[in-house]
């Protein structure tokens, strides 16, 4: 039976804290784990949250993995405890160390994720930052592994705002040698860091395009995948970027362009008639709800691999 290994890097901030080795190794745990052909109890571990952003899926998926694993969850609302009332990283990182067995983070500033990684003695998990969303690309390529077994000659395009989303992608497509397009309007570029880390991690450097012309990165594409133009923290910016975005969704026109069989993501919430149709999202080139439910199995099988 297939046992989850240790991870070699104690933390899981970005998607660079792992190898391709690591991320083949967890997918193929979450796979087993939704297939049900593994079962595994972390009896008496405890999982601490941190969310100082909304959150319907990541929140609930995290609570109902750890629970798959025999294992508890406290849910520290920053409402209705003290890190809602200015009390320093460092002292809470140390204090929860001693309560949990591993912490999920969702923040906005990617530094305050390090801060506590700094202090804290127990592994610490990206649940999303302004920088990157790694959880959330592992949920992506295990959707991807399910419909094409492997990533060999895959083409993933996503079309929307270069941030957070797109950092993940970019750097676990790297990893796992899988061509990743984004098409993006101008000034809307994903990080000149992260597509520098990925060029150097790339065996062929020509598999990360970024493109302001969605139709060219759409073609003959297996994958195409959106997000939300304007995401948590930008809603002054959200009638700019609604007409800056104009010509981005993911509609018939431009799914037309893609091959025949692509898939649709989208890593939810959705706002359709804005960066997706409602006829492309219920479509049956649509996996955005299975797409949805392997967070769980990702986290799941993160988790068992921290805490192995």
């Amino acid at each position: 039976m297939l046992k989850p290994h240790k991870l070699s890097n104690d933390n899981f901030l970005s998607c660079l804290d792992i190898s391709a080795d690591e991320v083949h190794h967890i997918l193929e745990v979450a796979k087993n784990f939704k297939n049900e052909d593994l079962e595994l109890k972390l009896k008496n571990k405890v999982l601490g949250l941190i969310f100082d952003k909304s959150s319907t899926r990541t929140r609930v998926s995290f609570q109902v993995a750890m629970s798959r694993l025999g294992g508890t969850t406290i849910d520290l609302n920053p409402n209705t405890s003290q890190i809602g009332r200015g009390e320093a990283i460092k002292d809470t990182a140390r204090v929860l160390s001693r309560y949990c067995d591993v912490i999920a983070i969702r923040t906005f500033k990617h530094s305050d994720l390090e801060e506590y990684a700094k202090w804290s003695t127990k592994p610490i998990i990206n649940a999303l930052t302004d920088f990157e969303h790694p959880c959330q690309a592992l949920a992506d390529f295990l959707t991807i592994k399910e419909e094409y077994f492997d990533f060999e000659n895959v083409v993933l395009t996503f079309v929307g705002d270069g941030n957070n989303v797109a950092n993940s992608l970019i750097l676990c497509g790297a990893l796992l040698g899988v061509e990743v397009r984004i098409a993006c309007p101008k000034g809307y570029e994903p990080d000149s860091l992260v597509i520098n880390q990925a060029r150097e991690i790339y065996k062929n450097k020509n598999l990360l395009k970024i493109s302001n012309d969605p139709f060219s990165a759409v073609s003959g594409a297996n994958v195409l995948y959106t997000d939300v133009w304007s995401s948590m923290g930008e809603e002054k910016q959200k009638e700019e970027k609604d007409k800056d975005f104009n010509g981005f969704s993911i509609d018939e026109n431009l799914l037309s362009k893609a091959e025949k069989d692509a898939i649709i993501l989208h890593c939810l919430p959705a706002y359709r008639g804005k960066e997706i149709t409602e006829k492309v999202m219920e479509s049956k080139n649509s996996r955005i709800f299975n797409q949805a439910e392997n967070r769980m199995h990702a986290q799941q099988a993160l988790l068992a691999c921290l805490l192995a």
